[in-house]
């Protein structure tokens, strides 16, 4: 496939984040939303909708109720897969065995055990398949990454993210109010940034302890006399080899608040922090600077053609994931991260589950 090649877009799953990522294909050069899938129709509709939007939108694009019937609809070259987490297996199980070239929301799966097949299917695939983990992309987040790759702070020794946010959006059929589809709030949230500390640290987790509860949100709500069970907030400790060590500070009953993010990496040299939204980015080096004087910029990224509901972060993914296809690239998050991300989610609900630390070769086998 060469760069002038346009690569067409079959979508499965149209519901906020499959419109998000069709929106964000509209903008990217050399992409085209050609085909939709979803068994709800007002779903399946808007994606249609969003997709007709697209300049170059072609003059028939294929509607589906099945992911399946778009596979086999010889209309696209490549998917993303934006269903909701507890399909994630059974839909990678027919795309990893199609010839297409895979984007799959995060989490990747809601197992490490459907995780870990998912990791052997796409093995024997000789297209792409990345994870989409669109924090990384978030400009101010990828200067921070940037920078400590750059060995601006030294060896990194310490991260620490915090998320005060709002509740869980509401999903058709609220399949995101249970654990059982979601794999926990750990998992489908908080795998982002469990990426984001491995990413940073450069290395790989051993031992989780986590503190957390369901304590304020949708314990008003009962679906077929079931109440929702998704934890609302935590506290997450990571330790890596040689001492290094991460913490998570959820809370979705925050919203009251001026950054929904903050993120920080520290080594013997300095510092380095990030905020969302105001796209800050902080830099302090010890022995220039101190408490109250550190470097401070506001981070944009000139290339994103359309910002979306993260920041810029998706269309950015889409040109990297786009780029891949195109064997221009590595590709930027693999399975085997994706994998990671949703173990480490995985032992935090286990230890909090069972109040106590948990190793990771427990969950990895």
């Amino acid at each position: 496939m060469s760069k002038n090649d346009v690569i067409r877009y079959g979508v499965i799953g149209t519901g906020m984040m499959g419109l998000e990522h069709i929106y964000n294909i509209n903008a990217v050069a050399g992409g085209v939303v050609t085909a939709v899938s979803d068994p709800h129709e007002g779903s399946r509709a808007g994606g249609l909708d969003a997709a007709r939007q697209a300049a170059d939108a072609p003059s028939i694009i294929g509607s589906f109720s099945h992911h399946g019937e778009l596979l086999e609809s010889g209309l696209v070259d490549a998917v993303v897969i934006a269903s909701p987490n507890f399909t994630h297996r059974s839909v990678l199980g027919d795309v990893l065995t199609a010839d297409v070239h895979t984007l799959i929301e995060k989490p990747l799966c809601t197992t490490v055990e459907d995780c870990a097949a998912v990791v052997e299917l796409a093995s024997k695939s000789s297209k792409v398949t990345q994870v989409g983990m669109e924090y990384r992309y978030m400009p101010p987040v990828a200067r921070l990454i940037r920078e400590v790759k750059a060995g601006a702070i030294g060896d990194p020794r310490m991260v620490a993210i915090r998320e005060h946010r709002f509740p869980f959006l509401e999903k058709v059929g609220a399949w995101n109010r249970f654990s059982a589809n979601t794999g926990g709030t750990l998992v489908e949230k908080c795998c982002h940034f469990f990426d984001l500390m491995n990413e940073i640290l450069g290395t790989k987790p051993l031992r989780v302890m986590a503190s957390g509860g369901q304590d304020v949100n949708h314990l008003d709500e009962s679906y077929d006399g079931r109440v929702p069970d998704v934890l609302d907030n935590a506290f997450v400790i990571i330790e890596y080899p040689d001492g290094k060590r991460a913490h998570l500070d959820l809370c979705m009953f925050a919203e009251a608040t001026h950054n929904q993010e903050e993120m920080s990496a520290v080594g013997a040299k300095g510092k380095v922090e990030a905020f969302l939204p105001t796209s800050i980015f902080k830099s302090g080096r010890r022995g220039e600077h101190f408490v109250g004087n550190v470097d401070i910029e506001e981070i944009h990224d000139a290339t994103v053609a359309y910002e979306g509901l993260h920041h810029g972060s998706s269309y950015l993914e889409h040109v990297d994931f786009l780029a891949a296809c195109r064997g221009e690239r590595e590709i930027e998050v693999t399975v085997e991260d994706g994998l990671l991300s949703v173990a480490m989610g995985v032992a935090a609900h286990r230890s909090i589950e069972e109040g106590r630390i948990v190793a990771m070769t427990e969950v990895l086998g």
